[in-house]
């Protein structure tokens, strides 16, 4: 009886002490946390876009047309974006052609298109600020992605271009 209440005394001190010794840390790799980031840190990123609400972003062409939508950013080991992949034409992901172009290609704005059905009067102001309205169709004008891309060509002579193929780069 007393051989096995020395051994749960000495398993607890064992078990305790490797505890305690986890639980402490030396004091250089405590002082990384310690540190905080200035308060101004947020501001480096105001008017960035995020890539994931790119993706699915309409492309029209200059005179309005609906071209395609973004598929894809291809991005190189820096995290500089070299391609956009843009699938052209197709209904539902049928009988789409994906394209791949660099980002000069392509123009971002941030309005939304001008169709032939929307007003060229001005726009309402806020009633309290003066201000005219921050959201268009629904959205915020600053919520982290353009309204739209621009490039140059129609469905017609974007399709002859060479189709992107994911198999041919892995």
């Amino acid at each position: 009886m007393k051989s096995i209440l020395a051994i749960a005394l000495l398993g607890g001190a064992v078990i305790g002490s490797a505890a305690f010794a986890q639980s402490t840390q030396p004091a250089d790799r405590a002082a990384p946390a310690a540190t905080s980031q200035p308060a101004n840190a947020h501001v480096a990123l105001k008017g960035s876009w995020r890539a994931s609400k790119l993706m699915g972003l309409n492309v029209y062409n200059e005179a309005n047309e609906k071209l395609g939508d973004i598929n894809e950013l291809l991005v190189d080991k820096s995290g500089k974006i070299n391609a956009v992949v843009i699938g052209i034409g197709g209904f539902l992901g049928m009988g789409e052609h994906d394209i791949a172009v660099s980002i000069d290609k392509l123009k971002f704005v941030e309005e939304p298109v001008r169709t032939s059905s929307t007003s060229t009067s001005t726009t309402a102001r806020d009633t309290t600020t003066g201000a005219a309205p921050t959201t268009t169709t629904n959205r915020t004008t600053n919520d982290w992605v353009p309204d739209h891309a621009v490039m140059s060509g129609n469905k017609e002579q974007l399709k002859v271009l060479p189709q992107f193929k994911y198999s041919d780069y892995n």
